[in-house]
């Protein structure tokens, strides 16, 4: 007679979370897990091959996954005084290793296990949680720091999932800095309402990936920090933190005076500029996106423009905003005071969905395609439109 599978609605403590190199989160308990953030149990060794009785692992103590690594990623899984490294969900040669081998001075029985990156730790560094001490290993120096961070609940499974840092314990989980331990706000919050799809709660993060042949987007901006969002009606994207799943959220969660979705966004100069119908939003952006004093501002105020805008955009390097209207390119210079239309270019087509240009060259969304060209000059210059191609996975992240 076959046990029944756990359940992580009725409210279980995970022994172990982390993401894999490709974005999926795993969640462990005993001999199974969980891949992503809805669906049954499985047998984890159905993932990870030697995690079963053969191997006598049957449950892990904790796990991470290093992304800093010089040659590819890693998935660490830790069991009493023994640590198992995976390579595309194969254990590597060589282990399972002493903890001490690979990370002197980490002690073994461990409770939990994070990865923190410089920039919001004090260096690239791994978190290891046993009982309410946290031994802060620097993984270019393999050195330790043990701090005690009495005021934590005891973590048995830690988790970064879009820069923030979670301590999960029992059912819950409490949100902390992962340099002080600090929590601020209300917690412990269930997990149930966020971190999985269960019948009487809510739910938070989950994304329903869109196929690529449906999606529809209104914007799309990198700003100066690498973030990459898309915005579709009133929600918003990471495209930037695939590899922490895909997940959308209100723009407002971000961006609270946008409340009825955006027609355009670019970036330019540590800010967010996104406009709606005829007013413009400025955002810092190194300020967790506080609006600038004195906006919203009209667009003619802001960049001489008047009437709707489609879509924008302003390429790496460089001073000058386009902005799409119909089948029209207005070129914006962003140094000059006050703003107004340097030239009125024409384009090939019209009613562009988003466009955001890289170094790859311009891409202008419609629909579930996309043109490519590679400067404003070629795009001002062409007379018909190119052969569209198809958006992929690889571009935005959507189901091929």
């Amino acid at each position: 007679m076959y046990a029944a599978l756990p359940d992580r609605c009725a409210g279980i403590e995970f022994d172990a979370i982390t993401p894999d190199e490709k974005g999926n989160t795993f969640f462990f308990k005993g001999s199974h897990l969980w891949k992503g953030y809805h669906g049954a149990a499985q047998l984890a060794n159905q993932f990870f091959t030697e995690l079963d009785d053969i191997h006598h692992i049957g449950h892990v103590d904790a796990a991470f996954r290093m992304h800093n690594a010089a040659n590819h990623e890693h998935n660490y899984f830790f069991l009493d005084d023994k640590v198992f490294s995976y390579y595309n969900h194969t254990l590597e040669n060589g282990y399972p290793k002493e903890i001490q081998e690979d990370f002197p001075g980490v002690p073994s029985h461990l409770d939990a296990a994070v990865e923190c990156p410089k920039g919001e730790c004090m260096a690239n560094s791994v978190l290891f949680f046993k009982g309410h001490d946290v031994h802060i290993y620097d993984i270019t120096t393999r050195t330790v720091k043990t701090k005690t961070w009495s005021h934590l609940p005891v973590c048995t499974s830690a988790l970064r999932w879009l820069e923030h840092y979670y301590c999960f314990h029992g059912n819950n989980f409490t949100r902390f800095n992962p340099v002080s331990g600090e929590v601020s706000g209300a917690y412990p919050k269930d997990a149930r309402h966020y971190f999985m799809r269960c019948p009487d709660f809510g739910h938070g993060g989950d994304y329903e990936v869109p196929k690529c042949s449906e999606i529809k987007i209104n914007a799309i901006s990198t700003d100066d920090e690498g973030k990459s969002y898309l915005f579709s009606g009133s929600m918003y994207v990471r495209l930037d933190t695939r590899k922490s799943g895909l997940h959308s959220f209100p723009i407002t969660r971000s961006w609270k005076e946008v409340t009825q979705g955006v027609d355009a966004v670019f970036a330019y100069d540590d800010k967010m500029y996104m406009i709606k119908d005829d007013h413009v939003y400025i955002y810092k952006t190194a300020a967790h996106y506080m609006l600038i004093e004195g906006y919203p501002k009209t667009l003619n105020e802001e960049l001489g423009i008047e009437g709707h805008v489609d879509a924008t955009f302003v390429c790496p390097n460089t001073h000058t905003v386009y902005v799409l209207q119909g089948r029209n390119m207005r070129s914006v210079d962003l140094t000059a005071t006050p703003r107004a239309v340097v030239e009125d270019l024409p384009m090939p087509f019209s009613d562009i969905d988003a466009a955001l240009c890289s170094n790859e060259g311009i891409h202008l969304f419609k629909g579930s395609d996309y043109y490519l060209y590679e400067t404003p000059m070629i795009l001002a210059m062409s007379r018909m439109a190119p052969v569209p191609q198809p958006v992929t996975n690889a571009l935005l992240g959507c189901q091929d």
